[in-house]
């Protein structure tokens, strides 16, 4: 006689408890995000600069290489002279800034995030290294990280470009292993508080390894930290990537970046201030929105903030 099976339920997303949590999680972010006027004004200001990074082709109203000598130096529409096909003018070579300033957004967020990312994986992996296992490798990676700090950072940066010549996986790649220091100092002050916690020390007792140790019981009590570094990172590294880019060292025509587009208009602010001031504004909204959001970050993130709710 066959038996009858019945189908199993499958079970909806909602139906696990991991589900709610993350959800009253993330309910709990947003809430905190809106009673924050700093953080909802980083957030909101981080957003458009993204989502003008991701909509360049669309928002781009000319090709921002395109060299046009007989409109050289046109002023923002709304001045004496001012072009309606160009919104905020024109530069010396006749290039829309509009647009310029529209595609320049993409290599200082890449760089930016990039860099970060790179310099933040080899900073995390040397902290927690050096504070679990303490003892000869703490010596070596902390004097090594002291060789590093005594090195004037723009001056490494400047030697290494010239040697391997600008570019955006270069100036990722330098300005990435420049700048691993910070995250490897803090993340390993963190470790070496976090794992004489009693929960590391049973851990240790059950025969755990080391691996699974550092990434699945110390890596998760670290990371709040880590987070707010790398934000406000972010806004370090593109202000860097700019000042690079201005000192001819950095992204190369025809990539647009914001701080060649100063670089241009240097010689041109007593007479067309406009091409130097939009990528200018440019550079200060978005660092600004980077910077609000990580003090939000941070507030969110501390745990003496976490004890008061």
């Amino acid at each position: 006689m066959a038996l009858s099976v019945e189908p199993q339920a499958k079970s909806l997303p909602g139906d696990h408890p991991e589900d709610g949590v993350k959800r009253s999680r993330v309910k709990r972010l947003l809430k905190l995000l809106l009673k924050s006027k700093t953080g909802t004004v980083g957030a909101v200001l981080v957003i458009l600069v993204c989502l003008v990074a991701l909509c360049a082709p669309f928002l781009a109203t000319q090709d921002p290489a395109k060299i046009n000598p007989t409109q050289r130096l046109l002023p923002p529409m709304w001045l004496d002279k001012g072009n309606p096909q160009h919104l905020l003018g024109t530069d010396n070579l006749g290039r829309d800034i509009w647009s310029r300033i529209v595609y320049g957004s993409r290599v200082s967020l890449i760089v930016g995030i990039c860099a970060v990312l790179v310099s933040g994986a080899i900073g995390a992996v040397l902290g927690l290294l050096a504070g679990y296992y303490g003892r000869w490798m703490n010596a070596v990676i902390m004097r090594v990280a002291d060789s590093f700090l005594a090195i004037p950072t723009i001056l490494f940066m400047l030697v290494v470009l010239a040697v391997l010549g600008p570019g955006l996986g270069t100036l990722i790649f330098v300005i990435g292993v420049t700048n691993w220091v910070t995250y490897a100092r803090v993340v390993r002050g963190e470790v070496l508080s976090v794992k004489e916690r009693d929960f590391v020390k049973a851990a240790k007792a059950v025969g755990a390894k080391d691996g699974r140790i550092i990434f699945t019981h110390i890596l998760p009590n670290v990371l709040s930290s880590f987070i707010v570094i790398s934000t406000m990172s972010v806004a370090t590294t593109i202000i860097m990537e700019a000042s690079l880019s201005f000192l001819g060292l950095g992204i190369k025509p025809p990539d647009v970046s914001w701080g060649g587009m100063l670089s241009d208009g240097r010689q041109y602010l007593a007479t067309s201030w406009w091409v130097a001031t939009f990528p200018g504004l440019a550079i200060t909204i978005t660092v600004l929105g980077v910077i609000f959001l990580g003090d939000w970050l941070r507030d969110v993130l501390d745990p003496r903030m976490k004890a008061k709710e």
